[in-house]
């Protein structure tokens, strides 16, 4: 997802790619990432495009390699795909990047930024990306005795800080990116009450507690923002460069937390038709986060 400064919107920060054998050569190019990630569909029908150009060697670093092997045993490549998920090495994978110096696909330095919601946020609006209305409430370097910092305040119809208001419906979520324990408040005129976010667990996505004191978390920092109405949808972008994107729809995890499911199990997506403005988005994030194949929430 984007650059720290202009060398991330460059198109690679690796060196050019030497071709094994002269220019008559194949290109190896190197996926590294969590098993689950590389042997995707969407990862499949990637690679299978790039092979039928007949330029390019697909070699998909194995999972026990990545997590038990030295980088000096990884397979040398001339080009690199790699991105982080869960329990992947990246500051491993830069070591690897540093010393073989491959072409980089994804900017892997870059993808530190991810880890924290604020800095995602500023970097967006630092390119005139359009963020909903929020503010980051840090509760880390408090006083002792000091429950709030100064500037904030909360009722039972919204919560300000530092001049901007924002009503409920708000949506709170951890500073870490990858704390997916979201909160969404109500306010009392439609119930009260919470409706709580995670990571799939089954076929549960939500749960909304109805008797929720309504009162904001404060035992961390937390990122504040305006609750969106979307029609019961999410929209997932994926981009494969900076000029193609493929955006599907899903059922909001806010309806009512039932994930809906196809007969093999997967998630029920469909796909839809991005408007010229939302194209424009993707190809930004693609840009400033450095990172040509990535997924982001629209």
């Amino acid at each position: 997802v984007v650059t720290a400064a202009s060398s991330m919107i460059d198109p690679g920060t690796g060196g050019s790619p030497t071709v094994p054998g002269g220019s008559f050569g194949k290109i190896r190019v190197g996926i590294c990432a969590m098993r689950k990630k590389a042997s995707s569909n969407p990862m499949r029908e990637i690679l299978a495009r790039i092979e039928e150009t007949k330029d390019f060697e697909i070699v998909v670093f194995a999972e026990d390699c990545i997590l038990g092997s030295p980088i000096e045993d990884w397979p040398v490549v001339q080009v690199l795909m790699s991105f982080y998920s869960t329990g992947f090495p990246l500051r491993k994978a830069e070591s690897y990047a540093r010393l073989r110096q491959p072409f980089l696909i994804n900017d892997l330095r870059a993808q530190h930024l991810l880890f924290d919601r604020a800095n995602v946020y500023r970097r967006l609006n630092a390119f005139n990306v359009p963020t909903p209305t929020h503010f980051l409430v840090e509760r880390d370097r408090l006083l002792p005795g000091q429950v709030d910092p100064e500037g904030f305040t909360e009722t039972d119809e919204y919560i300000e800080y530092n001049g901007v208001r924002i009503a409920k419906p708000f949506v709170e979520k951890p500073l870490s990116g990858e704390d997916h324990n979201i909160y969404i408040y109500y306010p009392p005129s439609t119930g009260g009450g919470v409706k709580k976010l995670f990571r799939k667990i089954d076929n549960r996505s939500s749960q909304y507690d109805p008797d929720h004191n309504g009162l904001v978390r404060r035992n961390g920092s937390f990122l504040y923002e305006t609750f969106m109405f979307t029609e019961g949808t999410d929209v997932k972008v994926y981009t494969v460069g900076p000029f193609y994107a493929h955006a599907e729809a899903r059922k909001s995890p806010v309806v009512d937390g039932r994930v809906l499911r196809t007969a093999d199990g997967k998630e029920l997506r469909f796909p839809v038709l991005l408007t010229s403005h939302e194209k424009w988005i993707a190809q930004r994030v693609s840009l400033i986060f450095g990172q040509k194949v990535c997924g982001f929430d629209l």
